[in-house]
């Protein structure tokens, strides 16, 4: 479907787009409206330039306008996309990831179903308006990383992002980038607002979340992220998530 839709055409300035795929890896893109994005069914990863959100049923991503974003999920997706004018619906300085309510959820299913290039009755502009009111106060979910933009931090986030179970410290990383421990300590806080070894607990759950949701064991994806104690990878992921891995995703 995204090959031939393009949202920038509508000139109406908020709608909904319902979209299901077997399997996703989106280009590179960026809209002149903000976007919203809720995985109904399956996990969603979202990358942007300097961040990356993994997004499971029940929670939303916002993409500010005019944001390069891609899109990508391993096994089925079922989405909805809202698109809003910058002026229609109040929104953060930043793009980000909130949990969603069952009335919101409700509200993007109706809209999707609405016209997106016919002008809309009076009870449709309501459930619009009524969308659009309760965003604002759906709470933030820990569900990003930033990603470093200096080149030498950003060799060392790649490494990891592609070994998450990669046991090195900060100081054979940073070696093996070209930058001293102390620069690349430095340089993490300053670029993603954590410390290195918050970002990489943040990089490591995220991932974790990407292969739960693809179907894999809560063992399985422990070892696979670095967790050579799987009660220890329960016990971090209930504080961050709040809840088991084994639960979250009934």
């Amino acid at each position: 479907m995204m090959g031939a839709f393009d949202p920038d055409s509508f000139e109406r300035s908020v709608f909904v787009v319902e979209e299901r795929y077997d399997a996703l890896d989106e280009p590179w893109h960026a809209y002149r409206r903000a976007r919203l994005i809720h995985a109904n069914e399956g996990v969603l990863t979202v990358r942007t330039e300097t961040g990356r959100w993994v997004v499971p049923p029940g929670h939303v991503v916002w993409m500010m306008p005019n944001v390069l974003h891609r899109l990508a999920a391993a096994e089925p997706v079922h989405l909805y996309s809202l698109y809003a004018d910058a002026d229609a619906v109040p929104l953060a300085e930043q793009g980000g990831a909130v949990v969603l309510d069952r009335l919101v959820e409700a509200l993007l299913m109706a809209a999707a179903d609405l016209p997106k290039d016919q002008p809309l009755d009076a009870q449709s502009r309501r459930l619009i308006q009524v969308l659009l009111d309760r965003l604002p106060g759906l709470p933030a979910a820990p569900l990003a990383v930033h990603w470093p933009r200096d080149p030498r931090t950003q060799r060392i986030a790649d490494a990891l992002n592609a070994n998450p179970a990669e046991q090195a410290v900060l100081e054979d990383l940073a070696a093996a980038a070209g930058v001293t421990a102390r620069t690349a300590a430095r340089l993490f806080v300053k670029e993603t607002g954590q410390t290195f070894g918050q970002w990489r607990q943040q990089l490591r759950l995220l991932v974790a979340l990407e292969r739960l949701g693809a179907g894999a064991s809560v063992t399985q994806v422990a070892l696979e992220v670095g967790y050579s104690d799987v009660s220890s990878f329960i016990a971090v992921f209930r504080e961050a998530f709040g809840d088991t891995p084994a639960r979250y995703f009934r």
